[in-house]
């Protein structure tokens, strides 16, 4: 054969080798396109609900991760959203709540818990007017959400707004009328209004339910105290620290005791000797201590 009928029989055989050469790459890209294309799709895939029921039995920091890659799967999806936002604050993480909050409020305007998440977080970093405005327009979006009275009247009152805030609680108690923080809250704020008798009636009712705290039946010995009730209120929590309930009731025994008129002053004591007033520098120092009670405000 001569050498240009040789070329000439060679080029198509070439030419078909390329070919097929070209398809079998092309064939591998594909496969393996197509294995990336499944591998993002089983990593953006929801988690199982056996998943989730095991992130829910975990620490509040595994739980916190797993709801963080949920998010970032889809953010758009409230239950989702809502999810992290608690589990970011069950860490502590407020700011980051309030962050991601912030950001897919516009994606979900009518969703009222979660201005309600958000306001709580905002409690959580001291911020009671932006919470108040919050809890607010949660109460617009679902008037029948009791938690949302409650929380906006607990707000109120951090702002010193106490008939704003007890209109409030009184909303949120027509909505569940056995709800034992706003019952607790409710009366604290009429205590500090000067209703002593109203915030007793409020505690007890608080302390008499089920589900009543440590915290709801000191508020109460709180109130009966303010009262001069102080035996009372030493039977109310049997089992709290002999030392915080002597605390408390010394400290409401001295805001109760009458001001010194000027006949109990007008004899002026001998000076006290050098050693004397280094031995009385520390219980002066004590007395001076305004008294601190611990009657609290809490939970919406």
């Amino acid at each position: 054969m001569s050498r240009a009928k040789a070329t000439a029989f060679a080029l198509p055989l070439l030419s078909a080798a390329l070919i097929a050469g070209c398809a079998s790459t092309g064939g591998k890209e594909a496969v393996k396109e197509s294995e990336i294309e499944q591998a993002v799709a089983e990593k953006l895939e929801p988690a199982t609900q056996a998943e989730i029921e095991a992130a829910e039995r975990a620490d509040p920091l595994t739980r916190a991760n797993f709801w963080a890659k949920e998010f970032r799967k889809d953010p758009t999806k409230l239950d989702v959203t809502l999810q992290f936002l608690e589990a970011l604050r069950a860490i502590g993480s407020q700011e980051r709540a309030i962050e991601v909050a912030a950001k897919t409020i516009p994606l979900h305007p009518k969703s009222a818990e979660l201005k309600i998440v958000m306001a709580r977080a905002l409690m959580s970093e001291g911020r009671a007017n932006e919470a108040a405005d919050a809890y607010y327009q949660a109460t617009t979006l679902a008037p029948g959400n009791a938690a949302a009275f409650a929380g906006l009247g607990l707000a109120l009152d951090h702002v010193e707004r106490h008939a704003d805030a007890q209109r409030a609680y009184t909303t949120a108690l027509d909505i569940a009328p056995q709800r034992t923080s706003t019952l607790s809250n409710f009366g604290l704020s009429l205590a500090l209004s000067g209703n002593l008798d109203a915030a007793e009636a409020r505690l007890r009712e608080a302390a008499s339910m089920p589900d009543a705290n440590a915290r709801v039946r000191q508020n109460l010995a709180l109130i009966l105290g303010l009262q001069g009730k102080f035996d009372e209120a030493r039977e109310i929590d049997p089992h709290a620290p002999k030392r915080k309930v002597e605390e408390n009731m010394q400290a409401l025994k001295d805001m109760l005791s009458p001001v010194r008129d000027y006949g109990t002053l007008r004899d002026d004591p001998p000076a006290p000797s050098e050693t004397e007033q280094r031995e009385l520098a520390p219980a002066q120092e004590e007395a001076s201590a305004p008294p601190q009670l611990r009657g609290s405000l809490g939970g919406n």
